[in-house]
């Protein structure tokens, strides 16, 4: 399965025609033709300014990483979560065989394995009326928490721009997580990928 699912972009047509402003008398006129002095502006090295109109294309997708790839992307200030799943709600409910990668030594794996059932056991018991499991069922909970690796999946609704992408892209594309390099090979099938990737579609 792709990392990369339920993709939708907004605002790429508007947002061409947006870039025109600054040089425009009779806003009236303006179009969504792709000029080359538009492309120029959003090929421009990051950081200049000049690529501001990008902004308004929005790009929206379910993306799954890993624990790992997570922590590295939330240093992105505009790759915001609509909302993602939940360890500390769902820990417990995931079918741990398929909730890993394959770099997760298997050992690990059955760890965790043996400390969700004696969880679920403890659960269990609550669940009968057993009042004195209480604190053990909280300490359990969060040997599992801590515990888990970062080779554990989890699938986030996101919200970004190509302008944002762009950051990305020049950042993460020969990335050593290889979760990293398909996220770029995707956004090289977006549509105008150029503007992000500065690659000229052949």
């Amino acid at each position: 399965m792709s990392i990369i699912n339920n993709v939708n972009i907004y605002g790429l047509e508007e947002s061409i025609r947006g870039a025109k402003f600054p040089m425009s008398v009779d806003i009236s006129k303006l179009n969504s033709e792709l000029t080359p002095g538009i492309e120029k502006l959003a090929m421009s090295n990051a950081g200049e300014g000049h690529d501001q109109w990008l902004t308004g294309v929005i790009v929206q997708f379910d993306l799954t990483f890993t624990v790992k790839a997570w922590t590295e992307a939330e240093r992105y200030h505009f790759f915001d979560f609509v909302s993602s799943q939940s360890t500390m709600h769902r820990i417990t409910r995931f079918d741990l065989d398929k909730a890993y990668i394959e770099y997760v030594d298997p050992r690990i794996i059955e760890i965790m394995k043996e400390k969700v059932a004696e969880y679920n056991a403890l659960v269990a018991r609550a669940e009968e009326g057993d009042n004195s499991v209480k604190d053990e069922m909280t300490q359990k909970y969060l040997e599992i928490l801590y515990n888990n690796p970062c080779g554990f999946k989890l699938t986030a609704r996101m919200t970004t721009n190509y302008r944002q992408l762009k950051t990305i892209y020049k950042q993460r594309k020969n990335h050593r997580l290889p979760e990293w390099r398909e996220f770029c090979e995707w956004i090289e099938t977006l549509p105008h990928s150029d503007l992000i990737t500065g690659k000229i579609n052949e």
